[in-house]
């Protein structure tokens, strides 16, 4: 009976072994599919880029309408241009971390198709992160020449 035992534990082990890559290739990956994957806090920083973003566009758009020369959105915007870039290096830090946890804990070797994923989600961070900040900087660039041709007229 005991052998019987080991041999389904054997098979088992060996399906898993063998099925793994295939499921982890059988889906394409999405940035959706991406970010549906990760977990709630990593979603959370996703968002809040996605938002600073959208938010850093809108004060650009607003200040450069209305001509205004008050500081306000200037800050915010000097703020993103370096807590975008670090608030996206976090995200894939901790993703980066859980990703090595897990590889840790594997009992045998894992497939690159399986740990795939995990690098896609640490890189999409990364880049929204350089997004959001390139995206302050050339709206903090734009306000400041917009207020500089203002003083100067």
């Amino acid at each position: 009976m005991s052998s019987l035992s080991k041999f389904r534990g054997a098979v088992a082990t060996t399906a898993t072994a063998v099925l793994l890559p295939s499921l982890a290739h059988a889906a394409p990956l999405t940035p959706g599919g991406i970010f549906a994957d990760a977990m709630p806090l990593v979603q959370a920083v996703m968002l809040g880029l996605l938002v600073a973003t959208i938010a850093a566009i809108a004060v650009c758009v607003l200040r450069l309408a209305t001509g205004g020369r008050s500081a306000a959105g200037t800050t915010f915007l000097s703020s993103l241009r370096l807590g975008g870039p670090l608030a996206g290096l976090f995200g894939a830090g901790l993703t980066t971390l859980s990703l090595c946890v897990g590889l840790a804990n594997s009992p045998a070797g894992v497939p690159v198709k399986v740990l795939a994923p995990g690098f896609a989600e640490a890189m999409l961070l990364l880049v929204l992160g350089a997004g959001t900040g390139a995206v302050a900087v050339i709206a903090h660039w734009a306000v400041k020449a917009r207020d500089q041709r203002g003083v100067a007229a």
